[in-house]
This record gives C-alpha cells, structure tokens and sequence, in this order.
C-alpha cells in the first residue's frame, strides 16, 4: 500500500525571500543527489493552511520505504546544514504520513 511523507513548513511571512531562496537549495539538492527523494511543493492558495506554508510531500510504495527516505533526510550531513540554516524562519513545522487508499 503506497504512503505520501508530507513535511508541512509555515514560516513568517517577513521572511519569504529568505526561506525560499534556502528552499530552492533543498529543490537543487534533491535533483543533484540520486539517493534524494524527489517531492513536490507545493504553496496554499485557498484553505485551512496560511499562503505562508511550505508543503513538501512525496508517495513512496511502502510505509518503510517512506520511513528510510525520511532517515535518510535526518541523518544526510548536507541536508542537515540546509535544514539548520532554513530552522530560525520557521514560525511551525511538522512532518506527517499518510495511507494513500485506493478503491
């Protein structure tokens, strides 16, 4: 059964220029790095969300295959040093995983 890791990131709207200029460095990393999953983001424009919510997600086709993908991304040096750097614009962040059901 397929699986979505989504990463939901809110930041504080002064700081857009900033968060997306380090959010394309995470776009070029995956697309350099074949180990990277590849996601897509994706920006609220009618919803619940705020329009200053980041949300990145990607389907995997088993609940481990998107839990090594997210190891992975935990434990990569260089997204790690992207990761701290894009942190202190964070206004909220949170990291879900759902059940793609099909019928």
């Amino acid at each position: 059964m397929p699986y979505v890791l989504r990463f939901v990131q809110k930041y504080r709207p002064a700081d857009k220029d900033a968060f997306m200029e380090l959010e394309a460095k995470f776009a070029a990393l995956e697309k350099r790095r074949a180990d990277f999953p590849k996601g897509r983001r994706c920006q609220p424009y009618a919803g619940r969300e705020a329009v200053n919510t980041l949300i990145w997600e990607c389907e995997f086709p088993t609940l481990e295959d998107a839990q090594e993908a997210l190891a992975l991304l935990e434990n990569d040096p260089e997204h790690e040093k992207l990761y701290r750097r894009q942190v202190p614009y964070f206004a909220d962040a949170y990291t879900e995983i759902y059940e793609v059901l099909r019928f």
